[in-house]
């Protein structure tokens, strides 16, 4: 604790401050993504704060589902969470909202600075859905079979507006807006869980569950079945609306759309001649153009270009086609790209 403290009160002054998962599905990808971005550090052991060495950054290790607010709030410049995480976060503020403009306890201040995080960038990694989930043999169909019973689930305000909305266009109202939705009185009864949220309904706590799924071998392991998806999501970079340091957000932003830009492409490069380069350039057109090169011998050129790498045994067969010869794929580590 003694050197937590002195990192935070000694090391961070100047420092943009970016914040990662500390454990679960995100972290390893995470890891693996500021690795590629040359983003260097040593985490100490049991220490939630890790200077990097090579920019001026603080590293700052920290649950998936708080990492939305503290981008939020501006307490940290940029972080790495779930789409799932940013939506649960933006509901829970509508609903406090909404009660403090009831309260007339609400009063904006126009030199507060602003609140919220963007999204930056989608990662490509941690793709999974929230789903509206009930035993697999039960007599529930649709998520407004559910309305009036038991919900658990850790997702808590984006619950309450799914059940909000299924009540409003039970009764007719089909244009609820999410305000609205945040703060209207249930009838069905949201319980909040924080684990093992799909032995609910076999516990007898939750007639359904609205819980993440990835493969779905859990859902179907604990006897449950999906009825609706209520949010689609996958990792995301997100930043502060008002960050202490926009180019180095800027920086590391450019610095990790390479690595994902480098991690779904692969370079092509073969020599064909030149009277078969239009054929070949369709075949191959690059991110944005094709490089040619002319080859010593006339008539002939080496061409190089982008190619997504899940289409590349594809494109090696038709460039074949079309007399492109001396094929080579490499590797791409990094890239910059706009």
């Amino acid at each position: 604790m003694a050197t937590e403290e002195l990192i935070s009160l000694q090391s961070l002054e100047g420092r943009l401050l970016f914040a990662v998962p500390k454990k679960g599905r995100l972290l390893q990808a995470s890891l693996n993504l500021l690795e590629g971005a040359d983003i260097q550090f040593k985490r100490e052991n049991r220490l939630d704060i890790a200077l990097v060495k090579n920019l001026p950054i603080a590293l700052v290790f920290l649950p998936a589902a708080d990492i939305p607010t503290f981008v939020g709030e501006g307490r940290v410049d940029l972080g790495i969470t779930g789409f799932d995480q940013v939506q649960e976060h933006d509901a829970g503020v509508r609903e406090l909202t909404r009660a403090r403009r009831l309260s007339n306890e609400w009063s904006p201040d126009p030199q507060a600075k602003p609140q919220g995080c963007e999204t930056v960038m989608e990662l490509g990694f941690g793709a999974c859905r929230l789903q509206v989930q009930v035993p697999a043999k039960g007599e529930y169909a649709e998520g407004k079979d559910l309305i009036g019973k038991n919900i658990g689930t850790s997702f808590v305000h984006l619950a309450k507006e799914y059940f909000a909305r299924l009540e409003l266009e039970k009764e007719g109202v089909t244009n609820g807006d999410a305000l609205n939705l945040a703060g209207r009185k249930l009838r069905t009864k949201i319980i909040e869980l924080s684990g093992s949220v799909e032995a609910a309904c076999a516990l007898g706590v939750a007639d359904g569950i609205v819980d993440l799924v990835e493969s779905g071998e859990t859902m179907k392991a604990a006897g449950l079945k999906a009825i609706d998806t209520v949010v689609d999501s996958s990792a995301i970079l997100i930043k502060s609306k008002a960050p202490s340091n926009p180019a180095m957000v800027e920086l590391i932003a450019a610095r990790i759309g390479g690595v994902i830009t480098a991690q779904k492409y692969v370079l092509c490069q073969y020599n064909i001649a030149r009277t078969r380069l239009p054929d070949a350039t369709k075949i191959t057109p690059g991110k944005r153009a094709p490089t040619v090169t002319s080859l010593e011998e006339e008539g002939w050129v080496a061409v190089s270009a982008m190619v997504e790498k899940k289409r590349i045994a594809t494109v090696m067969d038709e460039l074949t086609q079309v007399g492109a010869t001396d094929i080579l794929v490499l590797d791409i580590h990094n890239t910059r790209t706009i």
